[in-house]
């Protein structure tokens, strides 16, 4: 499974690297999403858009629910901003889709800037948290 991840951390790369090439920074986030959702499935990948992450209490109450912006093959969550830089806010954010979600992988992107930026993050032995 983790060389499938590799793989699809890749294409994600890739893909969002071309559309930050072709669209340039400037477009609100959703633009961004949409065009990355659309050439992902056009690639023949299972993704979800704004998928729903319900976060617990330890005796299982639902706190309250996170929607991660893209979700892809079941084992990748995507973390997309078009903002000027990201922040510690933003990478916190997207820990804690992974750790509500028990998603070990997961891609911040970011759109806004005139140089385009993503960065992988994992979590490891999430089991244990």
């Amino acid at each position: 499974m983790k060389d499938r991840v590799f793989q699809l951390c890749d294409i994600v790369r890739e893909t969002s690297f071309a559309i930050h090439k072709f669209l340039g920074p400037g477009h609100l986030e959703k633009v961004y999403e949409n065009a990355l959702v659309h050439r992902l499935r056009k690639l023949g990948l299972n993704v979800q858009q704004q998928f729903p992450l319900a976060v617990y209490d330890e005796d299982a109450t639902v706190l309250g629910e996170y929607f991660a912006d893209v979700f892809v093959e079941g084992c990748l969550i995507l973390e997309l901003k078009a903002v000027r830089a990201t922040a510690p806010e933003h990478v916190a954010q997207l820990l804690g889709y992974l750790r509500a979600s028990c998603i070990e992988h997961g891609l911040l992107a970011n759109f806004g800037s005139q140089i385009f930026f993503i960065k992988k993050y994992v979590m490891a032995d999430i089991s244990e948290s």
